[in-house]
């Protein structure tokens, strides 16, 4: 006989809490908490039904059972076989995987019950699929631990957790330390089949499996360790620092960004995980690198950036086969037009660190030359790089005021050739009693 128990769908999520006891006898059970919007007191999970009997002590004692499937409590057939003792009503060898409505006076209690001998979680073996990817790892699963499933008392299908353990190792990258580290990863599975596929992992490592909930809580659970897996996934960070020049009279560009003036010296460095066994750096003037220009096969490389333009570099890694590979997002370095400007006057030894000494303003020189000379033709001083400059001696003592001259001969990065002459007026020395004569008169 069936009955239609309109209420039990609509008026069974506000009931109160239970306070009559489901007991079991004969079998071991574990209760599982359903979520409130199933109509579900509780799940009950028993390791056999066989042989074992479910009772309910009643307030009322008018008690009626009901049994639902698939279709959910709207379409309940009436339990038969159910045995009173003054208030405790009883069913042996009850049918599990299907759930009851037990009707207590004016309220209903909703159960699903699950026979787990009929979902027992057996696991023999892990093995790995002939094929593997760069970004997953496929494990084949000698075992058994499909879904077990339940209905609301809607008809709504759900699925119970079974809560197998899948650990294994991998690699994440650590900025703070610029390195990869090991880690272990942890998956939890409602359930699983002949084939799993997880996250490729970034390093050698091995895969365990153990579960399931129900029967490590009933101290049968298993636990199985695959062989080796020889990762092929492949990652890399990396990272770029250029050299700094304190030279004052040098004229910059924007300091977060790579290049500026030339010669602009470079430090590129990647850091790459366990698989990676190519590694190579590509410069281009092409942002797609359709043409590269450079290339350098070491992790740490330092370029020195002399040429007018942007370059556009990268970092190449890929596992021993070259199956797997991976590339950092390109670094722009971009040196700026060459610049060359010459003051015409200082003033030597008369305001210590203001225009006492006499220096070119300059941005991106690849070769710089510079003579200075008295109205003599007698060379004061030579220097061959730009950030230096003439403090205003001769054989270490200040010459006298007057005009000087300079003759600088350069190359830009842009290529642009540059020969200067020109006169240097020192205004003043304040200490002329002790400046040189040398090749000044």
């Amino acid at each position: 006989m069936k009955k239609l128990i309109i209420t039990a769908i609509t008026g069974v999520v506000a009931l109160t809490a239970m306070a009559n006891e489901v007991r079991f006898e004969g079998c071991r059970v574990i209760t599982v908490k359903p979520e409130a919007s199933t109509g579900l007191e509780n799940i009950y999970v028993v390791d056999t039904a066989a042989g074992a009997t479910i009772s309910y002590v009643s307030d009322s004692g008018n008690v009626e059972w009901l049994r639902f499937r698939e279709s959910g409590g709207g379409f309940a057939d009436e339990v038969s076989g159910i045995v009173e003792s003054g208030n405790t009503s009883s069913l042996g060898n009850f049918e599990a995987d299907c759930g009851y409505i037990i009707t207590d006076g004016e309220r209903q209690h909703c159960y699903w019950i699950v026979d787990y001998s009929k979902h027992e979680f057996s696991l023999n073996g892990i093995s790995f699929a002939d094929e593997q990817d760069c970004g997953t790892a496929t494990l084949l699963i000698d075992g058994s631990g499909a879904a077990i499933q339940y209905y609301t008392i809607n008809g709504v299908p759900k699925q119970l957790s079974r809560q197998i353990a899948v650990t294994y190792d991998s690699q994440e990258w650590n900025e703070a330390d610029l390195e990869y580290k090991t880690v272990e990863q942890s998956k939890t599975l409602d359930a699983i089949g002949a084939r799993l596929v997880v996250e490729a992992p970034l390093t050698n490592t091995t895969f365990t499996i153990s579960g399931d909930r129900f029967s490590t809580e009933w101290g049968r659970g298993v636990s199985v360790t695959s062989d080796t897996y020889t990762a092929l996934a492949v990652d890399a960070n990396t990272t770029a620092t250029q050299t700094e020049r304190d030279s004052d009279n040098e004229q910059r560009t924007d300091s977060e960004s790579l290049g500026g003036s030339a010669p602009a010296e470079i430090t590129f460095k990647a850091y790459c995980s366990d698989a990676v066994e190519y590694r190579e750096w590509q410069f281009s003037a092409d942002p797609e690198f359709n043409d590269v220009s450079v290339s350098m096969k070491d992790d740490e490389i330092t370029y020195t950036f002399t040429e007018q333009g942007t370059t556009y570099v990268r970092f190449l890694a890929a596992n021993a086969d070259g199956t797997c590979t991976t590339e950092s997002e390109p670094y722009q370095v971009t040196i700026g037009e060459s610049a060359l400007e010459c003051p015409n006057a200082f003033s030597p030894d008369a305001s210590e660190g203001i225009n006492d000494v006499w220096k070119v303003s300059y941005k991106s020189l690849t070769s710089f030359k510079c003579w200075i000379f008295d109205r003599y033709g007698v060379e004061m001083c030579h220097f061959e790089d730009p950030s230096q400059g003439w403090d205003g001696k001769y054989k270490g003592k200040y010459v006298k005021s007057g005009v000087y001259f300079y003759v600088i001969e350069a190359t830009g990065s842009d290529g642009k050739k540059y020969k200067k002459k020109g006169d240097i007026n020192i205004l003043k020395s304040k200490n002329n009693s002790t400046t040189s004569n040398e090749g000044t008169e």
